[in-house]
């Protein structure tokens, strides 16, 4: 789609952008809010399985698009992406127990790994490397401005309506995106000579469902298996036997859904590690800060959304800013470099805070955490472009989608391990026979209603934690403001733990990052002359 006309290309970005925004503002603007929404339906120890079954399906969808979409054309997989995302965010708003939304958002994070897979890679279709790095950091700029909007908003419909609205309210949205791409999206013919690799295809998502399974439900807790228990170990025994088929398959198929010729490539092979990386360490940001604020420091989700706004403001601006200086220069290894580091550094800022921290401090080391993450983000999926033929764009910007799936995914699988390990220590060891609170000094009944204070669920739930200091008897009140003081603290605990971890795995991205062999972005006059040389 190269050949056509700037006016028409920049009509269709627009309906692309459309798309974008209205799959990553119903994203954003649930963060703040999950607290509230689990606890009121319930199931805090499910609730990585809401993330879980998302990054899941996203993860399987975007791989799977990918090299039908090189056959095939982008315009019926956003069609079909903005169609099972709309349906998806519509039967969320309708559950009425933990279970349903889990399997509700399981829908639409397969329309979402569709509608991002097949977005980025319509960019590619357009554009050449070199002015595709702009219109990278305006999709990230979008990315940016639904992270602004949808805290505030989210945080809003929680205190002020009822929580379904946090899924209803942007459905008109996603018929006008799918109305904009039905119409401004062009058509392509199916590309002949290419087949589909159904086994290559089934082999590539048992060893993602199983490898993602055992990362999610590995650690302790309802319905959590020990690292070394025969259920974990078979899922990766499944994992590597999945894996050796697909290897085998794909050697010996015409037209593999993901080319193992791709790997080759040391470029597509160290930027999609770093991906990884960079998106399993940052979940321990966007998952576990509003859980921070909420849960240790009491803020509303309306609060929360403040708190975090400045944050994804930075970021906006940094992506910004990254896109272009990208597209002066052809340059980007540095800028990678540079964006890890700043967001190594917010991030172990994060390890020292405690329910003691001034709230202006706490959004200052977002606000680190927002420029690094702007910085650096943008870039990987660009240089993978950059660093394979046209004929190969949907694969390998569907190999970055995965390798970014499964560092979300697999990261919150670690980083959740060592938050619900760190409290079950940190709880035992206050709440030790030596070191316990004295039940004894109050009746059976009002002994037994303070043990409630114990399930961290009730810190992130403000309104229902006054109602329940409110009913207990003036004289159990300092007892009471004791153990939810204590449990403030075993969660700041945990949640800082985790911030150092996911510090660790963003340092390993740095190192990562400096083994990327650095090649200059191809621009169009860079294509234009290499065309004069070759006739």
């Amino acid at each position: 789609m190269m050949h056509l006309t700037e006016k028409k290309k920049i009509t269709i970005m627009i309906a692309i952008m459309v798309g974008i925004f209205f799959s990553s503002i119903n994203q954003t603007i649930i963060g703040v809010a999950m607290p509230r929404i689990i606890a009121k339906l319930g199931g805090m120890d499910y609730f990585t399985w809401m993330i879980t079954i998302y990054l899941l399906t996203m993860t399987v969808a975007s791989i799977l698009v990918g090299k039908l979409s090189d056959i095939y054309g982008r315009k019926p997989f956003l069609l079909a992406g903005i169609g099972l995302f709309t349906l998806g965010a519509f039967l969320s708003g309708l559950s009425t127990n933990i279970f349903q939304l889990i399997a509700f958002r399981g829908i639409t994070g397969f329309g979402a790994g569709i509608i991002m897979s097949t977005s980025f890679t319509a960019i590619g279709d357009l554009y050449l490397p070199r002015e595709r790095a702009r219109w990278t950091g305006l999709m990230s700029g979008v990315f940016g401005i639904s992270s602004v909007l949808g805290p505030l908003m989210g945080g809003y419909i929680i205190d002020h309506l009822n929580w379904q609205w946090i899924f209803w309210v942007f459905l008109p949205l996603g018929i006008v995106a799918f109305s904009m791409i039905a119409v401004l999206f062009p058509k392509v013919p199916r590309r002949e000579g290419e087949t589909i690799d159904y086994l290559g295809s089934t082999f590539l998502t048992i060893t993602i469902v199983s490898l993602l399974l055992a990362f999610s439900i590995a650690g302790e807790g309802v319905d959590k298996y020990a690292w070394t228990s025969w259920q974990i170990i078979g899922l990766f025994v499944v994992t590597v036997l999945g894996l050796i088929a697909f290897v085998i398959t794909e050697s010996n198929v015409k037209s593999p859904v993901l080319p193992l010729s791709l790997f080759k490539n040391d470029i597509v092979t160290f930027s999609n590690i770093g991906l990884f990386l960079l998106s399993a360490g940052m979940m321990g940001i966007m998952i576990y800060a509003p859980f921070f604020i909420q849960g240790v420091k009491g803020i509303s989700p309306s609060g929360s959304g403040y708190m975090m706004m400045p944050m994804s403001i930075v970021m906006v601006f940094a992506t910004a800013f990254a896109g272009q200086l990208m597209t002066k220069t052809g340059k980007y290894k540095g800028m990678a470099i540079t964006g890890l580091t700043i967001t190594t550094i917010g991030i172990l800022m994060l390890y020292f805070i405690s329910i003691n921290t001034p709230i202006y401090l706490m959004i200052l080391f977002l606000c680190v955490i927002g420029v690094g993450l702007g910085v650096s983000m943008p870039v990987f999926s660009l240089i993978v472009q950059n660093a394979v033929p046209l004929k190969e764009l949907g694969v390998a910007s569907a190999s970055s989608q995965l390798f970014r799936n499964l560092g979300n995914t697999i990261g919150i699988g670690i980083l959740g391990s060592i938050m619900s390990s760190t409290m079950a220590t940190r709880m035992k060891e206050s709440f030790s026979v030596d070191n316990s609170l004295n039940f004894g000094e109050h009746s059976i009944e009002q002994a037994a209603e303070m043990g409630e204070l114990m399930n961290p669920e009730l810190l992130l739930d403000e309104p229902k934690l006054e109602q329940f200091q409110q009913q207990m008897p003036a004289e159990s009140l300092p007892f009471v403001n004791e153990m939810i003081e204590t449990m403030r603290n075993v969660f700041s605990d945990a949640l800082t733990t985790t911030f150092l971890a996911g510090a660790i795995i963003m340092l390993m991205a740095v190192i990562v990052t400096m083994f990327i062999r650095a090649i200059p972005l191809v621009s169009a006059k860079d294509n234009k002359q290499h065309m004069r040389d070759a006739t």
